[in-house]
């Protein structure tokens, strides 16, 4: 058996995040042509933070809850499988029809033996990491790659006063912000480490890993990562735990001894403008029953209780992309996102005490696609003098002028405070902008700059049928020009 333990009575601490240093505020609402939020009825009198989330081939939905609980919901009926987790924040359902949690000590397997609906067995798949009972010690994950390793994520400890720390958050040992495998024979090993509060963890359709990182110390801005082995992420604290650091030598350590190490960011994720706290990444395998969004990366965010997409592109073989708005308007706060068989997105929520724009402590909601093709963009691509802007339908002419977009870059700081304001913001002044016969694809030159966020508005733009676009901004991180 596992050692499961009762979830425990948690404090409801709100930390507070740094000045607001905002310019490009997104719009009061927004949202694609011909998508809706759906609310999913959640179990009576059940406290329903959604934090674990994922569905079956056949389009079953199990959702684990931050009190302990795993539910099933088969079509309009609830059935609980298992109670009893320590604050579950992640689930999957794995290939055999077994269910994994991550709970805070260990990923546990969940077994239904004799067919009831209810879990049987719970069997400890690993563990090998630390828990010093802190609020703040969350396991994220868990996920699979194409050769069936399991990945998971380990939060920094807050408020710890054994903990070692370099700022807002610490580490007592025992792989404390680090991200872990387990190979299919159970055995654990670190992967990579520098993670902070790493909420979101996903697998690609290729079976590559990424991950977010909420902002806060050594975060500048919340950030969206590609998780390779052996790769340090920021957070210095971790490092302890290598046999080639001392906490001594890590403490006078150079800052910029740090930054020169780190992973950059795939993407930064600008702070309230797009996201404070983001989940985990969901791809769009519906192969079109989502709309024309296939292949794209979806997270939400607990904060906003918006949705956010991430756009990859490809510089000199490195992934580096841009972010930007899809919807909001969210009950609560996003923190679990998942597509189901039927290309309907789902969204699992809490507020956990941190509060949400969406005013509601908890619920389970939808996105759905009624088959109206929005207008929207769909990638933004770095070329040698600017960008390509593909967008989701044919754009009209005559909105195509330099007067219909404007930009402008900065970056962001990285040290051991919490969050970066927007440094050496300066505007951008795009020279030249032309349609591609086809009608859907802006070029657009501009001077640009290495290790910048550039934010493209394109306010002026419209469809062939007088259309703007829900959201008019997009902010890539360019962390290298084109070779």
């Amino acid at each position: 058996m596992n050692k499961i333990t009762k979830t425990l009575g948690l404090s409801l601490l709100l930390i507070t995040s740094t000045t607001v240093y905002s310019q490009g505020a997104p719009k009061n609402n927004y949202k694609p042509d011909g998508y809706s939020i759906v609310t999913i009825e959640t179990p009576k009198d059940v406290r329903f933070h959604a934090t674990g989330l994922d569905s079956t081939p056949t389009g079953d939905v199990y959702v684990a809850t931050r009190f302990g609980d795993v539910w099933k919901l088969n079509g309009d009926n609830w059935t609980k499988f298992a109670e009893g987790l320590h604050e579950p924040t992640g689930l999957l359902v794995d290939d055999d029809g077994s269910i994994i949690v991550a709970q805070k000590p260990e990923f546990t397997r969940l077994i239904d033996t004799n067919n009831d609906g209810q879990a049987d067995e719970y069997l400890m798949l690993a563990g090998d990491w630390d828990f010093h009972d802190n609020y703040h010690e969350f396991t994220f994950g868990p996920v699979k790659d194409k050769q069936g390793n399991y990945y998971g994520t380990l939060n920094l400890s807050h408020g710890d006063p054994n903990a070692f720390s370099l700022g807002a958050m610490g580490s007592s040992g025992g792989y404390r912000g680090f991200a872990f495998k387990v190979n299919k024979d159970g055995e654990f090993s670190p992967y990579a480490w520098g993670l902070r509060s790493p909420a979101g963890i996903g697998s690609s359709p290729t079976g590559e890993l990424f991950y977010t990182d909420n902002q806060g110390d050594w975060v500048p801005t919340s950030t969206f990562h590609f998780l390779q082995e052996g790769k340090f992420y920021g957070h210095p604290v971790s490092l302890a735990q290598r046999p080639d650091y001392t906490k001594e030598s890590i403490t006078n350590t150079a800052v910029e001894v740090f930054d020169e190490m780190r992973e950059k960011p795939v993407a930064h994720i600008p702070h309230l403008e797009v996201a404070n706290s983001p989940g985990n990444p969901a791809w769009d395998i519906s192969k079109g029953q989502f709309g024309p969004f296939s292949g794209q990366i979806f997270i939400g965010d607990q904060t906003q209780s918006n949705i956010f997409r991430v756009l990859l592109d490809k510089v000199n073989g490195v992934y580096q992309g841009a972010v930007i708005n899809f919807m909001n308007g969210f009950q609560s706060g996003n923190i679990r996102a998942e597509f189901d068989i039927k290309g309907q997105l789902w969204i699992g929520q809490t507020a956990r005490g941190w509060g949400a724009k969406g005013g509601k402590p908890f619920g389970l909601q939808k996105v759905v696609w009624d088959g109206t093709n929005p207008f929207e963009l769909y990638s933004i691509n770095l070329t040698q003098t600017g960008f390509k802007l593909t967008f989701t339908d044919k754009i009209d002419a005559k909105s195509v002028t330099l007067d219909s977009f404007t930009a402008q870059d900065w970056n962001y700081k990285y040290s051991g405070n919490y969050g970066s304001p927007k440094m050496n913001l300066a505007p951008i002044t795009p020279s030249k902008v032309s349609l591609s016969k086809d009608q859907r694809t802006v070029t657009i030159d501009m001077p640009l700059v290495a290790d910048k966020v550039v934010q493209v508005d394109f306010t002026g733009l419209k469809d062939v049928n007088g259309r703007h676009t829900g959201v008019d901004k997009v902010y890539y991180t360019l962390n290298q020009l084109v070779k």
